[in-house]
């Protein structure tokens, strides 16, 4: 309301300047009476409607506009919806106040250990306080970008090469507090920081790839010979097992001759039990002791 009085007194103002205040009162005394207002109010409208159609604006519900005044810039934000502007007096500046989606442009990196990378990511914000997203920065989008490049090479260049690729929600979360501290000055909110690719040379893509397979013949080996020492183990136990009872290792050979008989094949290699070269060696020796009592 306070607006649309001051745009009135305005219009009223602008109206008399441009006529001339003489004029105006040469064409009341002239036409006199009703006739003078008639002819006078049709042109007060059209003034009025022309004044109006530059001074009404509207902004969308995710925008708010920051109003100066003779360069001063008023407590609050306008908006949503519509408002009146003082023509010539007041002047708008809108901000978008969505989340918005910077790409990263990729960034040269060389990392603690001494390894050259290059690093892009994507960073989300959005503007939480329109008057000082306005007042503090020029361009608060480029600042973003420039701060968000900076951060990052200083970031990834602290970390060595295998934290950048096993630790990124750590060094995520640290771009993320870094940059919001920074920009909370211009009025930004920065929600998330992602980095999205790590570029690689390929020297050093082929060493990873040795590495990797060298890592792999290393468990390969390891679990080859656990298993030997387990199976080890279990002969180990078996062994002792058939010891203590003879019989089993007559029903183990009778087992292996099942097995091997099911298979059609010209060659079977039947094994020979120790117990029977025993028999003969104790039958020889009795042969040779009777020859002696004989004797």
């Amino acid at each position: 309301m306070q607006n649309l009085t001051i745009f009135l007194i305005f219009a009223v103002i602008m109206f008399l300047s441009i006529v001339g205040i003489d004029k105006v009162i040469l064409i009341v005394q002239s036409l006199g009476g009703v006739f003078s207002m008639a002819g006078f109010i049709p042109v007060l409208v059209v003034l009025f409607i022309i004044f109006l159609a530059t001074s009404v604006k509207v902004i969308n519900e995710y925008e708010r506009a920051v109003i100066f005044r003779l360069g001063r810039v008023l407590g609050r934000p306008k908006g949503p919806g519509m408002f009146i502007l003082i023509p010539f007096i007041d002047k708008m500046v809108k901000v978008d106040l969505r989340v918005v989606t910077m790409d990263v442009p990729p960034q040269d990196v060389i990392t603690k250990d001494n390894i050259s990378v290059q690093v892009d990511a994507v960073v989300y914000f959005k503007v939480v306080d329109p008057i000082k997203a306005v007042i503090n920065v020029e361009n608060y989008l480029y600042a973003v970008s420039k701060i968000s490049q900076t951060t990052l090479r200083s970031v990834c260049g602290q970390a060595e090469f295998d934290e950048l690729l096993s630790q990124r929600e750590k060094i995520n979360s640290k771009l993320q507090e870094i940059i919001d501290q920074e920009t909370d000055q211009w009025g930004i909110k920065v929600i998330t920081v992602e980095l999205k690719r790590i570029d690689i040379p390929e020297e050093l893509k082929r060493a990873i790839a040795r590495q990797a397979e060298a890592e792999r013949e290393r468990r390969a080996k390891i679990i080859q010979a656990e298993a030997e020492y387990q199976a080890a183990q279990k002969l180990t136990e078996a062994a002792e097992m058939l010891a203590k009872q003879p019989i089993a290792l007559q029903l183990r050979y009778l087992e292996t001759l099942s097995t091997i008989g099911q298979y059609n094949s010209n060659t079977i290699v039947l094994p020979l039990p120790m117990e029977l070269f025993e028999i003969f060696k104790n039958s020889k020796i009795n042969k040779s002791e009777e020859k002696r009592e004989s004797k």
